[in-house]
This record gives C-alpha cells, structure tokens and sequence, in this order.
C-alpha cells in the first residue's frame, strides 16, 4: 500500500509540473521580444525629432542668413557713392586741374584689412542728397579701428576749426564738404590731423534719430538740465531735457548730441558727442543679431551716404562685432593748449597749432 501510495503521488506531481510547465510565466504580461521592439521604435522617433528639429533649425538660419546677406549687400549698394563718379559739391569757380594756382586733391588710400583703418564721420543739419549738395558738417569725427589688438580710438573735430582748403584758401573746416564734397573734405582733415583717412560716412538729423529709434532706444544718463529753444528750427529740435537716467528715443538723443548752450559750448558737445557714439555701439552689439538687423538697415538707409564699396562694408561689419567696446576712448582736436581763439573776416574761428595736433594723435595712437 505504501508503495503504491508513493508512486501515485509521484505520478500525481509529475502531472502537476507538467501543467506548470505548459504554461510559462509571463513577467509584467509583455514579452521581452515586443518591449524590445517598442524601445528600438521609440528610440528612433526620438532620434528622427531631434533629426528634424536640427533640420529644420539650420534651414532658418540659413535662410535668414541668406536674407540677411541679400538686405545686407542691398542696403550697402544703396548708400555707396563711388567718388570717382559723383564729385558732389565741386565748386565751379574752384581753380580747375591744368590752372596755374591749382592745388591737387589727394584720393583716399586703399584699405588692405589688416592695417589700421580711419574713417570720417560727418553728421550735417539738413541733407540735401537729391540735388547732389552737401551741407556744412556739424559734426566731424574720425573713427580709428586697430584690427590687430581690436580697440578704438574717436577724435572729434571742432568745426570751426580753422584750415587750408585746397583751391580755398582758409575757412573754417566743416566749408570744406561744401566747397568739394566728402573728397575735399577727407583731404583736408587728412592734412590737418597727418592721418591717412580710408572712407567717409555721411549722415543727417534723420538718419541719427532713425538709427536710435530702430534699435528700441537706449537708456542715458543726463548729467544737468539741458534747454535750448530756437523757434526758427523745427520744433522737435528743440531741446528740453532733465538730469538723470532716461530712455531716450531718437528724437531725445538728437537733442542730448546737440545741445552746446553751456560755457563750453562745442567742446563739452564734442565730448558728449564721443560718448554717446560709445553708448551707441555697445547697444548696437547687445541688441542687434541676425533677424533684427533687415529693418535696422532699412530704416538707415535713405538717410545714409559713404564711398565705402559693399564688401568691405560687410568686412567692416564683421571686424565690428569683434571690437571690444569697453576700452574705446575718444578726444576732442584740436585739444586744450593747442588752438587760439580769434575772429578773421568776421568768422570766430579756432586756430590750431598743427605741429602740437598731429604730435597729440600719433601720441592717442601710441605711434
């Protein structure tokens, strides 16, 4: 009995085992097969996402930038005026090439890209581009750039500041792109400061407060209350203006830049003038990037004028987003102890030393 006990129940859990084993365990209900399956699918949705996404982010740089290249080189075309075929403002009365008294004018030298470059900047009171007329600079200023060592040097010029004018006689400086346009004008500066000076870049009131406006603003401090009313100018010329940190927008900042009712008059203007140019291409670096700067260029344009060619205005726009602003530093010429006050042909003008000028600028520049 016991035997037969023991092979029954030895049969019974062989039965048992059979039947576990018929039906496996399944862990979580999901083959390891199909979990797998399901991770390698995901896995590659997640990579083609990631694939599209990068995709399609480098066809909108691309196309931006191409767009950005093609406004570029369009706004750069608009405001180039070659200066061998637009000889703007020349005098008709001016002794001619061939005259006797005639005093040959210097072309601007060419720039190579490495050496330092110095550009004029001229900012006038009225325009008057449509008719090929230049008006008296109000302001002159050079822009000094060392490629190698990326800084930036400012010299701003006083206007009545006065020169030799080639075919001219003596006048004060700002007559000369008036009497010869931005070539008489370059030349002239040139011979007053001993600099090779490459391009120009003429602007007006408008094209000033176009570019402010078009970058948002920019916020300044005020150091005092500045007012001048002249009711024969146009009323937004007009300057009032309290001390303190102020957002200004073009029209504002025009009136900061111009304000010279004070003892110093052009020469604490000047000097407002150097740091406000500061002010401006520090928020132009902050502010402006790939797809802000079409309609920043567009706004300019029309109020702009420079004999800089197109590709080394983009070489120039490149070299610029390098520079470093914070060591950029500016002076005023002809500097204190350098310049006399006094009235010739019923002109106040300032008489500089040019030997003790061209000494200060080579010494600005550590030549």
């Amino acid at each position: 009995m016991e035997e037969k006990e023991t092979g029954d129940s030895l049969q019974s859990d062989s039965v048992q085992l059979d039947s576990m084993q018929a039906d496996p365990i399944q862990p979580d209900s999901v083959p390891l097969e199909t979990r797998s399956t399901k991770r390698k699918k995901m896995d590659r949705k997640t990579r083609n996402i990631i694939i599209y996404s990068a995709l399609a982010l480098v066809l909108v740089l691309g196309l931006g930038t191409a767009y950005a290249m093609h406004v570029f080189y369009s706004f750069a075309g608009n405001i180039y005026v070659d200066p061998n075929e637009n000889p703007a403002n020349i005098d008709p009365d001016a002794p001619k090439e061939g005259d006797p008294d005639y005093q040959p004018v210097s072309a601007a030298p060419e720039w190579d890209g490495h050496e330092r470059i110095n550009i004029v900047l001229f900012g006038a009171d009225s325009r008057g581009l449509e008719n090929t007329r230049l008006s008296r600079s109000d302001t002159m200023m050079i822009v000094s750039i060392n490629p190698e060592d990326k800084s930036v040097r400012l010299f701003s010029i006083l206007r009545d500041t006065y020169v030799k004018i080639a075919n001219h006689g003596s006048n004060r400086l700002n007559a000369a792109i008036v009497f010869g346009g931005p070539r008489l004008a370059m030349s002239t500066i040139s011979s007053f400061v001993d600099l090779p000076l490459h391009y120009y870049v003429y602007t007006d009131f408008e094209g000033f407060i176009s570019l402010i406006d078009s970058i948002g603003g920019i916020d300044y401090e005020v150091d005092k209350k500045m007012v001048h009313i002249d009711n024969r100018d146009d009323p937004r010329y007009n300057i009032r203006l309290e001390p303190g940190l102020q957002h200004m927008d073009g029209v504002t900042a025009l009136q900061y830049v111009r304000f010279r009712s004070d003892a110093l008059s052009d020469y604490s203007r000047s000097d407002r003038q150097r740091q406000f140019i500061g002010a401006i291409a520090t928020e132009l670096k902050k502010t402006t990037n790939l797809f802000k700067l079409p309609s920043l260029l567009n706004s300019i344009a029309p109020y702009i004028q420079t004999d800089i060619p197109p590709d080394e205005l983009f070489d120039l726009a490149r070299l610029a987003l390098k520079l470093d602003m914070s060591t950029m530093s500016g002076v005023m010429l002809p500097q204190q102890g350098a310049f006399t006050n006094e009235i010739i042909s019923d002109m106040d003008v300032i008489v500089p030393n040019i030997e003790k000028v061209q000494a200060y600028v080579k010494e600005q520049l550590g030549e």
